[in-house]
């Protein structure tokens, strides 16, 4: 069985069918073109840099495309690389299939699906409950098959999805907990805050920002959403249940150099951003820490303030997603 990314080791030979998740031309400072590359199987990604890249190899090994790598594995400033040495596009008979090299949510579409209907059944607010479904069904495709985030966290196919209904489960032990939290909203909230990134972003393969997606933001573009959805569905926009359900959207990154126009001032809306946290935060952990031998640190998480953890060496378990390859 062929090797992925992650089952080589430091210094040791690499050769196999790979995906270039991204492929961006910078200028070295010889002036020279290089690739900045991510590859990409199911077991994640790993970045490496093809120098001297001519015009026609950059376009060859454009971002979405599947190569034949031979190089090394390395660590640069304390994250995994690989050394390009040789890399070529794919024959006839070799690997074409670009989503069996594509990264899936632990859980398939339909236990996704089932278990996000299960919260919506207990948004018992009826406008609140309208509005969800209504923008659950026209973007029901996109919502259980994209990614969370470009990088980060659950940057996986299925990953907006997956970290939405773990919010949901997160949100349901805080109210189960603490019974003055509005349940409903808070599952109406936890529902639809990353929706807008069905918008922001171009998709599960080879994932980037769109024109809106850089101009707006998923923040705003759902929160247009949700305006639209009560036009459509004769609900009063400027009624105190939808400002405060836009509310929990626009707050949920909590302060505005994070891109929220305003900070939460509801309870809710404050719960949503700090589960929202949590559940991002374990995620990276998780999966950085699943691809750090134990009594080892894991590479440097940008997104954690580059920090990097330690894996206690009495640590077998996997944490990482490997062995949940759910498929859509």
């Amino acid at each position: 069985m062929a090797k992925k990314l992650f089952d080589y080791q430091l210094d040791e030979p690499v050769e196999g069918f790979f995906l270039l998740k991204d492929s961006e031309v910078r200028i070295a400072k010889n002036g020279k073109k290089f690739l900045a590359i991510n590859f990409q199987d199911t077991s994640g990604e790993i970045s490496g840099k093809f120098w001297d890249a001519s015009d026609q190899d950059v376009e060859n090994f454009q971002a979405g495309r599947i190569i034949h790598l031979k190089g090394k594995r390395e660590t640069y400033q304390g994250n995994p690389q690989i050394k390009i040495q040789q890399m070529r596009l794919t024959h006839a008979g070799e690997p074409q299939e670009v989503q069996q090299f594509v990264e899936h949510a632990p859980l398939n579409t339909q236990t996704m699906e089932d278990e996000v209907n299960q919260f919506v059944f207990a948004i018992t607010e009826p406008n609140w409950n309208r509005i969800v479904r209504h923008l659950l069904t026209k973007f029901h495709a996109d919502f259980f098959s994209y990614p969370a985030a470009k990088k980060n966290h659950h940057a996986f196919a299925g990953g907006l999805a997956y970290h939405t209904l773990s919010i949901l489960k997160l949100a349901k032990s805080v109210a189960d907990e603490y019974p003055h939290v509005n349940r409903p909203l808070l599952y109406a909230g936890a529902i639809l805050h990353d929706m807008g990134k069905t918008i922001e972003m171009s998709g599960p393969v080879s994932t980037t920002y769109t024109l809106a997606g850089n101009l707006v933001g998923h923040i705003v573009l759902i929160d247009e959403q949700i305006v639209e959805a009560c036009q459509q569905l004769k609900i009063d926009e400027q009624s105190e249940p939808v400002l405060i359900l836009r509310h929990m959207i626009l707050a949920h990154h909590g302060l505005l150099e994070y891109g929220s126009p305003v900070r939460p001032h509801i309870m809710e809306a404050e719960i949503l951003h700090d589960l929202d946290e949590l559940d991002a935060s374990i995620q990276m952990m998780q999966t950085s820490i699943g691809h750090a031998e134990p009594g080892t640190y894991t590479e440097r998480i940008f997104a954690m303030d580059g920090r990097n953890f330690y894996r206690p060496t009495h640590d077998q378990t996997k944490g990482d997603l490997d062995g949940h390859d759910g498929q859509a």
